[in-house]
């Protein structure tokens, strides 16, 4: 009994907070499902929570990575907005291909975050003020290159835009007795795909552990020999990358580009990065929980909308709902850190099922290279006993 006490392990911050979201999701879509059931309770429901918001989910992703870090980047929605509408120009002119399209949205994307990574990471300006004259950059340019609605109608983006997969096992059977199986979006598919490949590479890479760290804190992680400088650079050119591919999955979800696309999405990404888990002090968080986090977000204005409530109301609950989480993870962090009751602990055999939760926290390697500081302070070139 006393050996099975002392192999159990702590779950980490970034694990907890996750749970907490998911549970709050689940609880959420029940909520809605008990008040619609003829709605939320058809799992074409769910997925079009995917097929419509495909975007927002990779802008969460991309924000979730930055603000693990110690950062933030509200020029996304800006950036998303710009491919959109760029490509929606391309796309009408003479020799465009999806191809080009494909390629343009990952440079206009790639670009605003090698810019922005540089000035913040190197020139160490605040990454607020960088990404704000970002954001005013791209709605800039954006208007230069059109500034009213173009309905794309490239044969191939068509194509594209109204192909649906079809999942033949799941469904629902309408009045007339006929099975409905669920249709997906190519966007889903991308959506899909970004969240497995951050997932990975927050999990499993060098550089997920060093961002963890990063954020934690960047002083300790350069003890540790990790490059701060590097790794913040690279966390706003692969925010930026997953703007550009929003971008593309926003004109594959509308078919159109206008002026108002992805308007607000920036406050909305961080909300949704706040919501699953993601702290806005860095070295806390995990990538699953952004999806969970934009989920959570929708279904609730779904909810809202079904009742027929006006939709300013959906901007209040969601402000509610963003201090709630705050002043939650606060809560949590602070009697954890204090060492309270609020304590959740499970096996090792569980700990090494847990996939994708992105390592450990900034906070475990900031103690390691403490501990490190300390050695080095008590004597040089001796072994402590």
């Amino acid at each position: 009994m006393h050996s099975l006490k002392q192999n159990r392990v702590p779950i980490s911050n970034s694990n907890l907070l996750f749970i907490i979201a998911a549970g709050i999701l689940l609880v959420m879509y029940m909520v809605a499902i008990g008040l619609y059931p003829a709605s939320f309770s058809q799992p074409q429901t769910f997925f079009d929570l995917f097929n419509n918001n495909a975007a927002l989910i990779i802008l969460a992703c991309g924000m979730s990575i930055v603000m693990i870090g110690g950062g933030i980047d509200i020029s996304v929605g800006g950036v998303c907005g710009l491919v959109t509408m760029s490509c929606a120009v391309y796309l009408q002119s003479a020799g465009a291909s999806v191809a080009g399209s494909i390629a343009l949205a990952l440079a206009i994307g790639i670009a605003f975050g090698v810019l922005q990574g540089f000035l913040i990471a190197y020139l160490q300006i605040q990454p607020f003020i960088i990404t704000l004259a970002g954001m005013f950059l791209a709605n800039g340019v954006m208007t230069m290159v059109n500034t009213t609605p173009i309905n794309v109608q490239h044969p191939g983006f068509v194509a594209l835009f109204e192909t649906r997969f079809r999942i033949e096992w799941l469904g629902t059977i309408n009045r007339h007795g006929m099975f409905i199986p669920c249709k997906i979006s190519i966007s889903t598919v991308i959506v899909i795909c970004v969240i497995i490949a951050v997932a990975v590479l927050m999990k499993w890479s060098k550089f997920g552990r060093n961002l963890y760290a990063v954020g934690g804190n960047s002083q300790s992680a350069m003890m540790l020999g990790v490059g701060v400088r590097r790794t913040k650079f690279f966390s706003y050119v692969l925010c930026g990358l997953l703007s550009g591919i929003a971008g593309l999955a926003f004109i594959l979800t509308t078919g159109a580009g206008n002026i108002g696309n992805a308007s607000g999405f920036e406050m909305k990404a961080i909300a949704a990065s706040i919501i699953g888990g993601t702290l806005l002090t860095g070295g806390v968080g995990n990538i699953l929980g952004s999806p969970i986090g934009a989920l959570t977000l929708l279904t609730i204005n779904e909810t809202i909308r079904a009742v027929g409530i006006d939709s300013n109301i959906q901007t209040i609950i969601s402000g509610f709902l963003l201090c709630f989480f705050i002043v939650l993870q606060s809560v949590i962090i602070w009697l954890r850190d204090k060492g309270g009751g609020f304590r959740i602990i499970r096996p090792p055999w569980l700990k090494s099922m847990s996939l994708f939760t992105g390592g450990a926290d900034g906070a475990n390697q900031m103690d390691a290279a403490n501990q490190m500081e300390n050695n080095n302070n008590n004597g040089k070139g001796g072994n402590p006993s």
